[in-house]
């Protein structure tokens, strides 16, 4: 088994009618548009297949106005990966678009922290701005998969094959957690929601959905410490990630190869 792993972005959905308050607190010009995209990610080495995040389908999307292209599901079948083919799923947080179709993947072993569950399944879920970013319907499903057998605690850092690791981060919520990988450039660092966006941790700007900000500041110099360089980290939700990264010959300009050098 190869330790060095190829990287998939698959967008499904994007929301364009935003305004960069809804991304940055402390942002001047808040009043001006900034689009997010919606990913999952793919990790390949020729021998195995790990999934990064699950999405949301259309019904969620729908009730949190943000229609999907394809349910993320539909992509990887269309990539050549069928849902049941899948049978390690690191989830990074339990927020709506993250964790929202593990119903997909209740065969496979999910790796999340144990500070995830507990967040999810404790008092803070008694305020409802907390509460917002997640769907008890999620929070069901992993404690379906944890009755099951299907859910692996990851306490901190674990390495979840060669050449893949996740790390603790926290501050967007209780366990977030990034996810570290080894590829032909270099050690790439897949930042989930511990970084929404490219300027979140190049200009110390937090996303204002956050649970702890002295973690999430702190997160920014974790990700840095375990990527090769600022250019190996890929951050949650960027759209620029599509515009710097090359698509595969021939195929949707919704994936796009992480393990490549980005063409900034």
């Amino acid at each position: 088994m190869s330790d060095t792993w190829e990287i998939y972005a698959l967008r499904y959905a994007a929301k364009e009618n935003r305004t960069r308050r809804e991304s940055f607190l402390f942002a001047d010009d808040h009043d001006a548009p900034h689009p997010i995209d919606f990913y999952v990610w793919v990790l390949k080495n020729g021998s195995e297949t790990i999934l990064v995040d699950t999405g949301f389908d259309a019904e969620e999307g729908k009730l949190r106005d943000r229609p999907i292209f394809q349910t993320p599901a539909q992509m990887l079948a269309d990539f050549g990966l069928p849902a049941a083919s899948i049978d390690k799923v690191i989830v990074t947080h339990m927020h709506y678009d993250h964790a929202g179709s593990l119903y997909e993947f209740r065969h496979a072993k999910l790796y999340v922290q144990p500070a995830e569950i507990e967040y999810v399944t404790g008092p803070c879920m008694c305020h409802g701005v907390l509460r917002h970013p997640f769907t008890g319907e999620h929070v069901i499903e992993m404690v379906r998969s944890l009755y099951a057998g299907n859910v692996v605690f990851c306490e901190g850092s674990r390495e979840i094959a060669p050449g893949v690791e996740v790390h603790h981060i926290g501050g967007h919520t209780r366990g977030q957690q990034c996810v570290r990988v080894r590829t032909r450039r270099g050690w790439v660092v897949l930042a989930s929601d511990s970084s929404h966006f490219y300027e979140n941790y190049r200009t110390g700007k937090p996303f204002p959905i956050v649970v702890d900000m002295e973690a999430t500041l702190k997160g920014y110099d974790t990700l840095r410490a375990l990527a090769e360089s600022d250019d190996h980290i890929i951050p949650g939700h960027d759209p620029l990630t599509r515009a710097w990264y090359p698509i595969i010959d021939g195929g949707s300009e919704n994936i796009v190869q992480l393990h490549a050098a980005p063409t900034l």
